[in-house]
């Protein structure tokens, strides 16, 4: 299976478009959204393309695709507009011999993981900066964020296929490679 993550959308619909190009043009098989999905939170400067409204039907257009959990500018009116499940805090994928545990990042994360096992993938959102770090046996990623990057890093998702995940830009830059 193909996997695509990505998370921060914040209701920008011109990046909610590209997260999707990019999701048909890798063809992967699932999307995994890491959290924070329509609003833009009040520490975060408003997209210029914000529009929540847009971001539902363009993911609702793919609803079967998602696998999500909420992040903390995720509420639950938004699941009363949105067709798919997003208010799991978490979400635990077995993809080709590999367990993912998916969280946002605000509560657990990189610096407090929760009691996982050597050899897990912990993926998160929430700090809008790629990362691949390993933490006492188990890989930390983020995908960065798809709307609203910091650090300097470009707007970004992450795929997982055949063992390895790959980071990249919407221009097809990579920005980080493990293999499992």
């Amino acid at each position: 299976m193909k996997l695509m993550i990505a998370s921060d959308i914040h209701g920008d619909k011109d990046s909610c478009l590209m997260m999707r190009a990019a999701f048909e043009a890798e063809r992967a098989d699932k999307l995994l959204l890491l959290g924070d999905l329509l609003y833009h939170g009040p520490r975060n400067d408003l997209p210029s393309t914000y529009a929540p409204k847009e971001v539902i039907k363009i993911l609702s257009a793919i609803k079967e695709h998602l696998i999500c959990v909420r992040g903390n500018c995720d509420t639950e009116v938004d699941q009363t507009v949105l067709p798919f499940p997003m208010l799991s805090d978490t979400a635990f994928l077995h993809v080709d011999g590999i367990d993912i545990f998916a969280a946002h990042g605000h509560h657990a994360c990189p610096d407090a993981l929760p009691p996982l096992p050597r050899g897990c993938v912990f993926a998160s959102g929430h700090t809008h900066i790629p990362l691949c770090t390993e933490r006492d046996g188990i890989l930390c990623l983020n995908p960065g964020s798809i709307s609203l990057p910091r650090g300097g890093f470009p707007k970004s998702y992450m795929i997982f296929e055949n063992r390895a995940f790959t980071a990249k830009s919407f221009d097809g830059t990579v920005i980080f490679e493990h293999e499992m």
